[in-house]
């Protein structure tokens, strides 16, 4: 707490004259008339200026005092209870409020945190950031949808970026920092679109090719996500010790809906269990980064090889990409009558909802289901009809 003063040293201020001050670091010492020292505080907090008397020698008040003054205050504006007299409202930037913000959701452990910290760098400091969060309308906000969509984002990516935008003004409404949320933020309704899968004999294919082409871990990856559903960076963040290949359970640390255990078949098990065995490190990646001291550790991604797969297999590398896989194996659980609760659970799918979408009204498993209706008596058929 304590800082170094060149100026407003204890023997600078015994030898202040009648009428004079001293200022340094935010804290001024004043001899009045009297004779008696006035110690006061004058310092930028959080965009806006805070002054305060703290008290005079004569009441016990030295140098020291008027340092932990400061510091109370900066630690209340850090805690965001700083006690600014009625009327007089903190008044922030969207800019200024994201460092708070952003320290707050990291030392709570907030969710998303990644993808937020994108959001507002990226697109809405931009957009925004020069305002006052009251002073967000819903023509700015408008705007902000129609140049978004108009630089080639999706529906479902602007989405997700007013959703970042919406937390932070629910975030400084509780912290009293606006009365009221300035803006209804309306989203676009989102299309979920035709769900792309691929037939047994297109995902044979495609795997013979990642066997056959020159990336070694592709034809893996396509097993893993062939026969478990699971998403693309899931499977690329996987390490060997996260895998009970007895219980046959894979613990998936960082994904959407949080940690979970992912079952798979034993058949993977198997293909994991004699890869597992080739492996000179048996405890650390199972997709290791390509080049040696990767500040991730494992690789990337799988886009480029997996779309030069897909070419070569004969698919259609605009609709076909790894995503597919993932409704590949979800939309076979559907059509096998597996129930969609146990569906959820095996995808990491967040609500029932968003699994019903697999469930399509051409599939085989319903037309056997609504079949079951025309297996009335047999006696029934052979009345006559009134």
């Amino acid at each position: 707490m304590s800082q170094r003063f060149t100026r407003l040293s204890r023997d600078a201020i015994r030898k202040l004259a009648a009428g004079h001050s001293i200022s340094e670091h935010g804290i001024t010492a004043e001899r009045l008339t009297s004779g008696d020292v006035r110690f006061s505080v004058n310092i930028m907090v959080n965009g806006r200026r805070v002054h305060r008397v703290v008290g005079t020698e004569n009441e016990g008040v030295t140098r020291r005092q008027a340092e932990e003054v400061v510091e109370k205050i900066r630690t209340d504006a850090r805690a965001d209870r700083l006690n600014l007299p009625t009327g007089r409202k903190l008044v922030l930037t969207l800019a200024a409020t994201t460092k708070n913000y952003l320290a707050r959701l990291e030392q709570s452990g907030g969710k998303n945190l990644k993808v937020k910290r994108q959001h507002l760098r990226m697109h809405l400091i931009p957009a925004f950031g020069s305002k006052t969060l009251e002073a967000i309308s819903q023509f700015d906000v408008e705007r902000y949808k129609r140049d978004r969509i108009a630089a080639g984002a999706a529906k479902a990516t602007v989405n997700r970026e007013l959703a970042t935008l919406s937390h932070l003004f629910t975030t400084a409404l509780e912290w009293r920092l606006i009365d009221r949320l300035p803006v209804r933020l309306r989203r676009f309704t989102e299309d979920n679109g035709r769900i792309i899968t691929l037939s047994d004999g297109e995902l044979d294919r495609l795997l013979e090719t990642a066997i056959a082409g020159p990336d070694p871990q592709l034809w893996l990856f396509i097993e893993i996500a062939r026969a478990t559903a699971m998403r693309h960076m899931e499977i690329i963040r996987i390490r060997w010790q996260d895998c009970d290949l007895v219980a046959r359970r894979i613990f998936v640390a960082v994904a959407k809906t949080g940690s979970r255990q992912q079952p798979i078949t034993q058949h993977l098990a198997d293909i994991l269990k004699r890869e597992r065995a080739m492996r000179n490190d048996q405890e650390g990646w199972v997709f290791p980064a390509r080049r040696a001291g990767s500040s991730k550790g494992h690789i990337k991604n799988f886009e480029h090889q997996f779309r030069t797969a897909v070419i070569t297999a004969g698919l259609d590398p605009k609709i076909v990409t790894p995503h597919v896989l993932r409704h590949t194996a979800i939309t076979k659980l559907v059509q096998a009558g597996v129930d969609l609760f146990t569906v959820m659970r095996i995808s990491g799918h967040r609500s029932l909802r968003m699994v019903q979408r697999y469930s399509h009204i051409s599939a085989p498993h319903i037309d056997a289901a609504i079949a079951v209706l025309d297996e009335t008596s047999p006696e029934l058929h052979h009345r006559s009809v009134p």
